[in-house]
């Protein structure tokens, strides 16, 4: 069953880096006064839990609270200068981080599936 409980560990790392990514991409244009701090995308740091554990998070690193100065006069947030602060978040590096998680989830969720099929192959075995 440590295949299963490996790749389980897995699944619930990568479902969390996937909640993540979105919770940026989602958060992209959100704008904020520049008296504040901008929106901190989230990156997970990730190790392994020892033994036949798995892996797991460890612990969610933020970026920058700085973010990007933008000028937006139409904003209702703007100051009186016309600007507002934003994220300092790629769309780009996070796709393809999203693209990089999403497989990551398909390979382990395979990996479950094999491990069951082949469990399920050695209790057939057993009873014949």
């Amino acid at each position: 069953m440590d295949a299963i409980n490996i790749a389980g560990s897995a699944l619930n790392t990568h479902q969390a880096w996937l909640n993540a990514i979105s919770n940026n991409i989602a958060n992209i244009n959100t704008a904020k006064p520049t008296s504040g701090a901008a929106f901190q995308a989230e990156y997970l740091e990730v190790q392994d839990q020892g033994g036949t554990d798995g892996v797991g998070v460890a612990a969610v690193a933020k970026g920058s609270a700085e973010g990007r100065l933008v000028h937006d006069p139409t904003n209702a947030l703007a100051d009186k200068d016309g600007y507002v602060r934003m994220p300092d978040i790629d769309l780009g590096e996070q796709m393809s981080t999203l693209i990089m998680a999403q497989r990551g989830y398909q390979a382990n969720a395979a990996v479950v599936d094999r491990a069951k099929t082949s469990y399920e192959a050695a209790l057939q075995i057993g009873r014949n």
